[in-house]
């Protein structure tokens, strides 16, 4: 599965940005579809994820009631909808997909958009 996000860029506190994830490849195989963000020097951090049955999402408490994960299954398309956005909700964002194939676990990350937010 093959990953390409878009939506990234500058917005100030309190602003909204909306990231797409366009997947390709064998996207029948994929059971969660997730956010991550890394800041510099950090380890990668899930932010929001969303199961390809029953749409279940999840979060983390830090994004909760600001962010908004969707998925369009006829486009393979991923979303997060940012919200009241804080200067410390700045890093790059990963689009990630995971699932099954042949048989073998696999986890695909996308090439990653900056987002900064302004005080």
């Amino acid at each position: 599965v093959q990953l390409v996000e878009s939506g990234g860029g500058l917005v100030q506190t309190g602003g909204s940005l909306r990231l797409s994830c366009a997947a390709s490849g064998s996207t029948f195989s994929i059971n969660v579809m997730g956010w991550s963000r890394q800041y510099p020097g950090k380890e990668r951090e899930l932010v929001a994820s969303i199961r390809s049955t029953g749409g279940t999402t999840d979060y983390v408490d830090s994004v909760k009631g600001r962010f908004t994960i969707s998925r369009d299954n006829a486009k393979n398309t991923l979303y997060l909808q940012m919200n009241s956005l804080k200067p410390e909700d700045t890093a790059v964002y990963y689009c990630t997909a995971d699932g099954y194939y042949l048989g073998s676990h696999y986890r695909s990350w996308g090439q990653g958009t900056q987002v900064t937010v302004s005080s």
